[in-house]
Formats: C-alpha cells, structure tokens, sequence
C-alpha cells in the first residue's frame, strides 16, 4: 500500500506548502549570490582601471554574512540583504492582476532582497543615529522570475514579473542600476530649524559620535524623488 494514501490531508497540504517555501528560499539565496558575484566583478573592472583618480575613489566588495553583501563607492554604501522568510505578495497589489498569477497562485510566494543606501560615513565614524534608505527590493519565486519595486532607475514595471528571469545578466542590470540611482541620490542640507538646536552633551562630543542625524534627505519628505 502507498503510504501517501495514509497521510491526513492537512499533512499533504504541509508539505506542499514548505516544499514550495524551501523551493522560493533556494532561488532567493541563489539570486543573493548573484549580487555578489556582480559586485565581485565590478570591483575587479574598477581596479584594473588603475589611473591615479581611481586609486583616490573607493570601490570595494565586501561580503558581510551569508544574507547580505555590500559595495562601497564614491562615499556611499550599497547594502544588499536577503530576508530568510517567504512572503505570499498582497492580495491588492498590481502584479496579481497579471495572468502570470492567475495561472498559477503559487507564483505569488516569493523570496526578497533588500537594497539600502548608507552614507559610507556612518559606519567609518560609527555615527549610529545616521539615517539609511531602502531604495529597492528585488522579489524572487518559485520559477526564479523577478520584478522589482523601487525608486527611479531601480523600479521595473510590474507586467515583466511573467517574462524576467533572474540570473548573471538581469542581476548586473539591477546592480548597475541601484549604482547610478544611488550616485544620482545626492546628500541635501537639512533645514536650519531642523538643527539649530544642539545640547551641551552633543556639543562636546567627538564628531565622530556627535549624535545629529545626517541622511540624503532627511528633514525632507523621500516621496519628493517622483519615480
């Protein structure tokens, strides 16, 4: 007898489900290596450049942990970091309209990566009530199909999620992409009355733990930056 034809529905329905969970996990870490990878590369092509300018301008890969992965240039840090859980896409947002998904509602469990933009800065000097931005997120499935949500450059439209693929190529456009919005996201002065007032304690700190906040917009309102 098939011990399958044993096991409780709920059980079959289990397994199912963490199968397809372990599946989505497998392509999102996959897809991480990507990134790294692609960075690997980047920094190798910005060092074989070796001209005088470049020798003053950081452009360095550093993997930081098995979920997350970081470039640094030009006085900013991009921070690529996959979160270890599967998440089923809401049931309101744009891409479940897309026959893609209504063929397949497995199709809508998906893996994430995140994509922060630092100040290079606030990690050099230890300057933790710094302010950073998720400026992306890349969604992996099942079948390694992707689309990204994000800022400018880095967003793709939503009706791709059933045509693009994630591998060595589209991982590098997105890479490339998150470089050029990140280079584009320039540092703005805070508002004057943001930061007229500064304590005594504050004051006499070292500037590289003085306690005011320093990020690319902060004190303006980040929906400025129209997609």
């Amino acid at each position: 007898m098939d011990k399958k034809q044993d096991l409780p529905e709920f059980f079959e329905a289990l397994i199912k489900k963490a199968s397809l969970k372990q599946s989505v996990y497998s392509n999102t870490y996959d897809a991480l290596n990507l990134f790294k990878g692609g960075m690997q590369k980047l920094a190798a092509k910005y060092e074989s450049q070796d001209s005088e300018q470049s020798k003053k301008i950081p452009f360095t890969y550093r993997d930081r942990n098995e979920f997350e992965a970081e470039l640094k240039f030009a006085g900013d840090t991009l921070v690529f970091m996959m979160h270890t859980n599967v998440f089923e896409i809401p049931r309101d947002h744009e891409v479940m309209k897309s026959s893609y998904i209504r063929e397949d509602k497995e199709r809508s469990y998906c893996g994430m990566i995140n994509i922060f933009n630092f100040l290079s800065d606030s990690f050099k000097y230890n300057r933790l009530n710094d302010i950073g931005y998720m400026i992306g997120r890349v969604l992996i499935n099942k079948d390694m199909h992707y689309f990204v949500e994000g800022k400018r450059e880095i967003g793709f439209l939503y009706s791709s999620f059933g045509t693009s693929v994630m591998n060595a190529e589209s991982s590098g456009k997105i890479l490339e992409s998150a470089i050029q919005y990140t280079l584009n996201f320039d540092l703005l002065i805070p508002p004057y009355n943001d930061v007229k007032e500064v304590s005594v304690q504050e004051f006499i700190s070292t500037v590289d733990t003085m306690q005011l906040r320093t990020g690319k917009r902060l004190g303006f309102k980040f929906q400025a930056d129209h997609d």
